[in-house]
């Protein structure tokens, strides 16, 4: 993650001071799918969130000359499509789009054990209604630490909460997840495989 970071900052500043389009693009292509995938916890829509996020890339590069006193583009382009997000809650607050598009899933399937294929898709699914189920700060801090693999202080830049907020939401999901796969009986092997996760 750390060498990620350093890159994002390498190529912000070319960007900014050398108008390298290239590194403009390469820092787009790093970020974007992330950048929608959090802007769509907030509006539930696919095709807004990507204009959201392209607006924002838009305004970075028109603006380029005016940010090279950014230290973390990562947090600052996190804040600012959580900002787009909320601005679009605003003026569109009567839209409530339920269904959210997940197309990032990749399982690993041992094809010779069927059964176990099949527990192993039980458990995702599981998983994903339980995490959707959490309330949205808890969500939105779950996915943003365990799977988008940031740092407490970058998500309570992002969210503009304090560390330790961030600190106990993530505690309580992973103890309501606890609880979920619990309930349903997941057996322990399962429970240990996919802790990392």
């Amino acid at each position: 993650m750390e060498s990620s970071t350093t890159e994002n900052v390498v190529l912000w500043n070319n960007m900014c001071s050398r108008n390298d389009i290239r590194s403009f693009e390469i820092l787009f292509h790093k970020l974007n799918t992330k950048l929608i995938k959090f802007c769509v916890f907030y509006i539930n829509n696919k095709e807004a969130a990507e204009e959201i996020v392209s607006d924002v890339f838009v305004r970075c590069w028109e603006n380029r000359l005016t940010l090279a006193h950014i230290n973390d583009p990562s947090t600052y382009l996190f804040v600012a499509v959580k900002n787009g997000s909320l601005n679009y809650l605003k003026k569109y607050s009567q839209v409530h789009l339920v269904q959210i598009e997940d197309s990032h899933e990749l399982v690993f399937v041992n094809s010779y054990d069927p059964v176990k294929a099949l527990e192993r898709k039980e458990l995702h699914f599981i998983l994903d209604r339980a995490i959707d189920c959490l309330p949205m700060q808890s969500k939105l801090i779950f996915r943003l630490i365990k799977e988008d693999g940031m740092r407490y202080k970058q998500v309570a830049e992002i969210l503009n909460i304090s560390t330790r907020t961030v600190q106990t939401q993530l505690f309580r999901a992973i103890k309501k997840l606890t609880t979920t796969l619990v309930a349903h009986h997941i057996p322990s092997q399962h429970k240990a495989a996919n802790a990392g996760n």
